[in-house]
């Protein structure tokens, strides 16, 4: 209680204190001139009403008048952002991995896990391909890097990233859509 009594008095007297001061800093800044803000807000002087002239209104009336619009070229349709499909094949996928980490593909490259490559009898190396599972609709884009598949019916040999990626690496094998993009 007597604790509360005292942080009371210190707050009264540190609010009479302020009071005080107020007439010594007012003294210090009698030399300063200082812009009223009511100033800033409010017209110096009174407004009058302006009354209109002959040539005002006959400007008025000018442009009360319809202009007719110029007419606007047709807007060009828009450009594709992304890759252009070139062609599209389907068939029968298969992928390869663990036991040809370390090789070189055909393309001169070292085959490492986990990458979105594939191997292709005929299309150039470099060449994006996206790979469509159809049996789940996964997607992928893989870059030809390797020559293959040599089994059978087979269009396309998948790394091991992008065969998890479609979700055939349980299977082994999916029927995919391939469509070779530019």
């Amino acid at each position: 209680m007597q604790r509360h009594w005292f942080l009371t008095a210190l707050i009264t007297g540190i609010a009479a204190s302020g009071a005080a001061l107020y007439p010594v800093i007012a003294r210090d800044l009698e030399g300063f001139d200082f812009v009223d803000p009511l100033d800033l807000v409010l017209p110096a002087e009174e407004a009058t009403a302006v009354e209109p002239t002959p040539a005002s209104l006959e400007l008025e009336t000018s442009l009360a008048e319809p202009v007719a619009p110029e007419p606007v070229a047709p807007a060009e349709p828009p450009k594709s952002v992304g890759p252009v499909v070139v062609s599209t094949h389907s068939g029968e996928a298969s992928w390869y991995g663990p036991g040809f980490y370390g090789n070189r593909t055909a393309s001169g490259e070292v085959f490492r896990p986990g990458t979105m490559t594939a191997a292709h009898r005929s299309l150039p190396f470099g060449t994006k391909v996206r790979v469509t599972n159809l049996w789940n609709g996964r997607k992928a884009v893989v870059r030809i890097n390797d020559r293959g598949p040599f089994v059978g019916h087979r269009v396309i040999d998948l790394g091991h990233g992008a065969a998890r990626h479609l979700g055939l690496t349980s299977s082994g094998v999916a029927q995919v859509k391939l469509e070779v993009l530019r």
